[in-house]
């Protein structure tokens, strides 16, 4: 009879240890909902409609390219380093600077 008591408490323990870790999985989700919403908000204020079309094409080929393009955006925002919207002309003039940033780095062996 007390073995049965045990397993009984074991079954609830772990019932309530599942269930914590859902509501924890949940509110994970729901967070990370409301910060794509407020990245969303705050890109749609700094990017101009063309902007924000082909940043969204380029999500779709480097999700992480895009990610921190977005970040870095929101940034200059928040420090108030951008005085207007971004067009498309000049985030793609930011893109090709990336892109030549990168491509000047050469690694010689010796």
């Amino acid at each position: 009879m007390e073995d049965e008591r045990d397993i009984e408490e074991i079954r609830r323990r772990r019932l309530l240890e599942l269930q914590a870790r859902l509501e924890e999985q949940r509110r994970q989700e729901e967070l990370r909902r409301q910060y794509e919403i407020q990245k969303r908000l705050a890109l749609q204020q700094i990017l101009a409609p063309e902007a924000r079309s082909r940043l969204a094409n380029i999500r779709t080929a480097r999700p992480e390219f895009a990610e921190q393009i977005e970040l870095q955006l929101i940034q200059l925002a928040q420090s108030g380093r951008l005085t207007s919207q971004i067009t498309d002309a000049q985030l793609r003039e930011i893109l090709r600077r990336l892109q030549e940033r990168k491509r000047n780095i050469r690694i010689r062996r010796a």
